[in-house]
């Protein structure tokens, strides 16, 4: 497993390369206050084109949005024993990576970033900084992380960030979301998105036989003849889950994405907060 400077090193590289910390449209969203409608311009952002006033008018009109001083960025890490699994890869370290990215780009902005991880309680905090030592701390915790035998409880998380988090803020979810949260009543108060780390072959896993399977949450042994049969509906309970799951993430305002562990994590998450997911 990479270790946290190997994580930091590449995620600062990856900014600088890019320029994400430097691209607003990054974190656009409760940090910016809409002013005025005028024409569109060419040049000019199609997302906030007001349809209804175009319609009217029989031109296009944008939305003019004024910058806040200062955003209040915050992740929020979702801890349990599957993320410590990864083909080439463990999950926990795209996981490490996406909140490294977030946090330098936020504080690249001017932004305030904090983070929190999360099980079947909240297990660490670090506090609102615009310090890249923040970003350093939060991915020191997570490497460090005790994941086997815990379990990510999302109700748990929605309800402490609801009475915690007092300002409006961007929060990013992270975590593999093999449960669907309720996390709505979060989604009205604050802006938020979800990252869901995923491993290629936990959705499309290989017929491996007769075997005995670890729970790395509960510890129970699950044995049993895993052919191509039995995967396959596996395979198929995973795809109507994710249905499930995106359509309640775009029900409740919630922009999300899937991160691979194969995947260059930096152009994900500028697809994603560039609303191109």
């Amino acid at each position: 497993m990479k270790t946290s400077r190997e994580i930091l090193i590449r995620a600062r590289r990856q900014i600088v390369g890019d320029r994400i910390g430097n691209n607003p449209s990054m974190f656009r969203g409760e940090g910016y206050d809409f002013i005025e409608l005028r024409e569109y311009i060419s040049g000019d952002d199609t997302r906030h084109i007001d349809w209804n006033i175009t319609a009217k008018m029989q031109r296009p009109y944008v939305k003019v949005f004024r910058e806040e001083r200062e955003l209040s960025v915050v992740t929020v890490a979702m801890l349990g024993g599957a993320l410590h699994f990864g083909r080439d890869r463990f999950k926990i370290e795209s996981v490490a990576e996406a909140v490294a990215l977030v946090g330098y780009s936020a504080i690249g902005n001017g932004d305030v970033f904090s983070h929190y991880n999360f099980s079947e309680t909240m297990v660490d905090e670090v506090r609102g900084s615009k310090k890249r030592f923040a970003v350093a701390v939060s991915v020191e915790s997570l490497l460090r992380a005790e994941l086997i035998g815990h379990k990510a409880d999302y109700n748990t998380m929605a309800a402490t960030l609801t009475k915690r988090l007092k300002r409006k803020s961007l929060i990013v979810l992270i975590g593999d979301f093999f449960e669907i949260p309720n996390v709505r009543l979060l989604a009205k108060k604050h802006e938020v998105v979800a990252i869901v780390v995923r491993d290629r072959l936990e959705e499309n896993p290989q017929a491996m036989g007769f075997s005995a399977l670890s729970d790395p949450e509960s510890g129970a042994i699950l044995e049993g003849n895993f052919n191509a049969s039995s995967v396959k509906k596996y395979a198929q309970k995973v795809r109507a889950h994710d249905v499930a799951l995106f359509d309640t993430f775009r029900t409740s305002g919630i922009r999300a994405v899937k991160l691979y562990t194969d995947e260059n994590a930096s152009v994900v998450l500028r697809r994603l907060f560039e609303g191109r997911v």
